[in-house]
């Protein structure tokens, strides 16, 4: 399992960056972009562990905005090995806020957290 989190200037692209661009209003103090996840374990939980061991990473740094940008395919069948992004409602069970969209199906969320 991997999980890709850092600050801007180290994960400086990003699709659909002019839509991205558009609704900014200052960058996050992190990216979280993508997971990996054997896919013998996919659909067991694996991510959301993940995502809250890249959020305790982040605490333990000092804390900060923390973006992600995940899918949303609502009603839609789709093959986890093309949620490299995670989904919209794994980071709402997480606390993350809804921003904007960005692409067809893809959205910014964010969640301050706190240092620790």
């Amino acid at each position: 399992m991997v999980a890709s989190t850092a600050p801007p200037e180290e994960l400086p692209n990003i699709y659909h960056r002019k839509q991205y661009e558009a609704g900014l209003d200052r960058l996050p103090d992190y990216r979280l972009t993508c997971f990996f996840v054997d896919r013998n374990y996919r659909r067991t939980g694996v991510a959301a562990v993940a995502l809250r061991g890249a959020l305790q990473r982040i605490a333990q740094a000092g804390g900060g905005v923390v973006e992600a940008y995940p899918h949303d395919t609502p009603g839609q069948r789709v093959s986890a090995s093309f949620l490299h992004n995670g989904a919209r409602s794994l980071f709402a069970r997480a606390g993350f806020s809804y921003d904007r969209r960005k692409g067809m199906n893809n959205y910014v969320m964010s969640k301050t957290v706190p240092p620790g």
